[in-house]
Parts: structure tokens; C-alpha cells; sequence
């Protein structure tokens, strides 16, 4: 990442809303935006299949759900955060990831600016292609600060994104399974 280009940036904002750089609580808000964004958008240099990569076999396939895993994210329209949970579900093929893989997958590609509905595919796709799976479904609940703090201010409306894929897509029994499993 480039810092100087941040601090930049930020200096040019504040300048550009009326505000005046120089001011005491303003002088290290630019270097503190820079380590910020290092942070928030440190999915932008990871790659999921680090930690998708690291399996083991089994015999059983039957549905393997990781629910209620927070996310905060970064709306690329906006450059407003998005967070909530996400819930996430495979039938394996023979192996399976660690459970804290699965949380870790989200987390990469929540660490970057983009809108839910992007977040929601690549993380189904990271599990498609790295775990192999007979099915993946994947549902995103979230509160996005850009309707919530400016244009239509509707504080605690929730959007819901979910990715079917292999078995989940053509089983609406096992569909079900998953949704009960969240709602539990």
C-alpha cells in the first residue's frame, strides 16, 4: 500500500469539506487513515487458498455449516462499512477444511472494498474451487452505514445475499437443512 498516496488523499479531503489540516486533532489523521487502511484492506494482497489449501480426508459427507461468523467490510461506492454475519456451508467430497478456515476465507475477501453481493460469490467460489465440494451455500446478513447514516437513513435494515451452488442449487430439501441451521 501506499502510504504517501493515503496521506495525500486524506489531506486533500479534509481540505476539500472546509476543514483546516493544521489544526491539533487533525495533524496525524492522515498517518492514522494510512495504517488504517492497511488494515481494513489487507484482503487486497491475500490469497484464500492459503487457507483453503490445508485439508483432510473423510468419509462422511454430510453438510458441514459454519454459522454467525462476523465480517465488517467497506462498500466501494461509498467507502462506508458494511457488517454482519456471514454463514456458510459445503457438503464435502472426500476432504474438508479446518473450521477456522472458513472463517478466515471470509475475512480475506471481506478485507476489501466491494459491495455484499461480490462478497458473497467469492467466498462460494474460493470454497468451490479449492475445497472441491459436492455443494456450497453461502448467506450474507448485513448493515450497510451508507443507507443507514446518509441517503435514505433506514438504521437497522438488513440485506440478505445468498449463493447456491452444486447440490444446494438442485436439493431444496437440503437447502432447507441450511436454513435451519442458521435460524437455530
Amino acid at each position: 500500500m501506499d502510504h504517501e498516496k493515503i496521506k495525500q488523499g486524506v489531506r486533500l479531503m479534509l481540505e476539500g469539506i472546509g476543514e483546516d489540516v493544521r489544526r491539533e486533532g487533525l495533524l496525524e489523521t492522515p498517518e492514522r487513515i494510512a495504517r488504517m487502511c492497511e488494515e481494513i484492506f489487507g484482503g487486497l494482497s491475500e490469497d484464500a487458498g492459503v487457507h483453503l489449501n490445508k485439508q483432510f480426508r473423510v468419509s462422511d459427507n454430510n453438510m458441514i455449516v459454519e454459522k454467525d461468523i462476523p465480517f465488517y467490510s467497506v462498500c466501494e461506492h461509498h467507502l462506508l462499512p458494511f457488517y454482519g454475519s456471514a454463514h456458510v456451508a459445503y457438503i464435502p467430497n472426500g476432504s474438508v477444511a479446518g473450521l477456522s478456515k472458513l472463517a478466515r476465507t471470509v475475512e480475506v475477501f471481506a478485507k476489501r472494498p466491494q459491495i455484499q453481493e461480490n462478497l458473497t460469490i467469492q467466498i462460494a467460489d474460493a470454497l468451490e474451487t479449492y475445497l472441491k465440494p459436492k455443494g456450497v451455500m453461502v448467506m450474507l446478513e448485513a448493515e450497510h452505514m451508507c443507507m443507514t447514516m446518509r441517503g435514505v437513513r433506514k438504521p437497522g435494515s438488513r440485506t440478505v445475499t445468498t449463493v447456491t451452488r452444486g447440490v444446494f442449487a438442485e436439493d431444496a430439501a437440503l437447502q432447507q437443512s441450511f436454513w435451519q441451521a442458521v435460524n437455530r
